[in-house]
């Protein structure tokens, strides 16, 4: 396993849900973290009580390339290096194959495509240069079968999916290794809706927070590159 000792993580929509969950794992891990999200004063509340020496709070909006270039230029700056990458920062819709505006659709592309897409590419030189650099993609297992009728969301973690093969392959050389962490129902504002299950048979987001942390911490030579994490028993899982 790597040693977490100076290793810097970056983890986008940390002020809540799996990326607060993952943040705050990573920290306590003894690793440092660079969180990123779109309101910095719901980031700073969440994470604020984490030792300030290894802690960066940032403004980032998936959609606004100049928040992640100063994102990742203020951790370079700050820490001389990125080790590791969770593409966490996400939204679903309602948008269907039937009905739905075209808006609705390309603002959920640009934050769960494009979003991880972009922020992958300002990353990966360091990560390169990290030598044991890692990626995870918190992806879906809507990205892996679909089971209703939000075409948009089954779309776009099925592109996360190829995003998080492209970029093994890109960096595979380079001591790069990208995982994509794909759980079903997670105890989460995402799912407030969901009456198919209770909260309490929902996955907690410190579960998934601690896979993302084991595949942070493999070395070179123990990839893995899809994670599916169920609540519930599947036959096609």
């Amino acid at each position: 396993m790597i040693d977490p000792h100076n290793r810097v993580v970056l983890v986008s929509g940390a002020n809540r849900g799996i990326g607060r969950a993952i943040a705050i794992c990573m920290h306590n891990k003894g690793y440092t973290v660079s969180a990123g999200a779109r309101d910095v004063d719901a980031l700073t509340e969440s994470l604020g009580h984490l030792d300030n020496e290894r802690l960066l709070l940032a403004r980032y909006d998936a959609c606004d390339r100049q928040t992640q270039n100063n994102w990742v230029n203020k951790t370079q700056e700050r820490f001389g290096r990125i080790d590791a990458l969770v593409n966490n920062a996400g939204t679903g819709n309602t948008f269907r194959i039937d009905s739905g505006d075209e808006s609705e659709l390309d603002a959920l592309w640009a934050i769960n495509v494009k979003g991880p897409l972009f922020l992958t590419r300002a990353c990966l030189p360091l990560l390169k240069d990290a030598g044991q650099g890692r990626i995870v993609n918190i992806g879906s297992l809507s990205g892996k079968r679909v089971r209703n009728d939000n075409a948009a969301y089954n779309l776009s973690k099925f592109a996360v999916m190829a995003l998080t093969h492209g970029t093994r392959r890109l960096g595979w050389e380079h001591g790069v290794r990208a995982t994509v962490l794909c759980p079903s129902f997670v105890d989460t504002d995402l799912t407030a809706s969901v009456t198919k299950i209770t909260r309490e048979e929902m996955i907690d987001p410190s579960d998934l927070a601690e896979m993302a942390a084991m595949v942070i911490a493999l070395p070179n030579t123990a990839a893995v590159a899809e994670l599916l994490v169920n609540c519930r028993l599947e036959d096609t899982l």
